[in-house]
């Protein structure tokens, strides 16, 4: 019996000090979790705070006499603009009207740019034969031939559609061309060596290792076919945010012109937001040797 009791006499201080060892770590998540915490929260406060403090001013300075209030409203008007564009319909038409317009310009030249981007950087026969054409039309900028769509096209969809497709293209096939040509050589030999097929080369080393520099073309392009598609829906559009810009200025309707923009800057927001989203999905990969 007082063997037994000795036997648990000895085992206590290894509870203890197993005790005492698993404490520390214990501390040690927690304060992580604070410090991530405080992290996430400062990164929401930063946007935040700016945007507050712009529309503070904004608020301000019509009130104050800062600047005229005719041409620059106080923002609590212009936001009762939007709304009131939102309650009655006219804001969703016409952002679904320049969305369509942008989202289809976009995916065509996506779906043009990358192979041709891709061919451009693999193949030097077709680089030859390309280059000259595309360096001419490169440095012509997109809204300087919107008045030659118009004249080929029409002043309907199709040119405005054509207009969109012209200046997303440069951006995604000159990034993609930079992508595919900065790929690490180690890489591409690594995969030879083991047998890959030239498609399979594409699929599981090129593409991969040239995702970012692509998806940067890529926003740079998103930015693009809207900013191009708000200048051609000005000049003759009948529905669009270009349109209800220029219509809103004309009538001097100012609050609703500036409720345009907003939604603009909102629906680029948007744009880009998703962008990053799936250039970070499609990135995953990068980050799984560093867990």
């Amino acid at each position: 019996m007082s063997s037994a009791v000795q036997v648990v006499e000895k085992s206590r201080p290894v509870v203890v000090r197993r005790r005492a060892e698993v404490a520390p770590t214990r501390k040690v998540d927690v304060s992580r979790v604070l410090r991530a915490v405080a992290l996430l929260a400062w990164r929401i406060f930063k946007p935040t705070f700016a945007i507050g403090l712009l529309v503070a001013i904004w608020e301000a300075a019509p009130r104050f006499g800062l600047v005229d209030e005719v041409f620059l409203p106080p923002f609590s008007t212009v936001a009762q603009a939007f709304v009131d564009l939102v309650e009655t319909g006219q804001m969703w038409e016409h952002v679904s009207t320049s969305l369509t317009r942008s989202a289809t310009g976009f995916s065509l030249a996506l779906a043009v740019a990358i192979p041709v981007g891709v061919a451009i950087a693999w193949y030097r026969p077709v680089a030859d034969f390309l280059n000259p054409i595309l360096e001419l039309f490169r440095n012509t900028a997109a809204l300087a031939l919107l008045p030659v769509f118009i004249l080929i096209l029409g002043i309907g969809e199709t040119s405005k559609i054509a207009l969109v497709v012209y200046a997303s293209f440069f951006p995604i096939l000159l990034n993609t061309i930079t992508g595919v040509r900065t790929v690490d050589p180690l890489l591409i030999k690594s995969a030879v060596s083991l047998g890959f097929s030239p498609i399979r080369l594409f699929q599981k080393v090129i593409l991969p290792a040239a995702v970012p520099s692509i998806f940067t073309g890529v926003r740079m392009a998103a930015a693009s076919s809207i900013l191009v598609l708000i200048a051609a829906e000005m000049v003759g559009a009948r529905a669009g945010l270009g349109y209800l810009i220029t219509a809103a200025q004309q009538n001097f309707q100012i609050p609703n012109m500036y409720a345009g923009i907003i939604a603009i800057s909102l629906l680029g927001l948007s744009f880009n937001g998703l962008l990053v989203a799936l250039e970070r999905r499609l990135s995953r990969w990068r980050a799984e040797p560093s867990r």
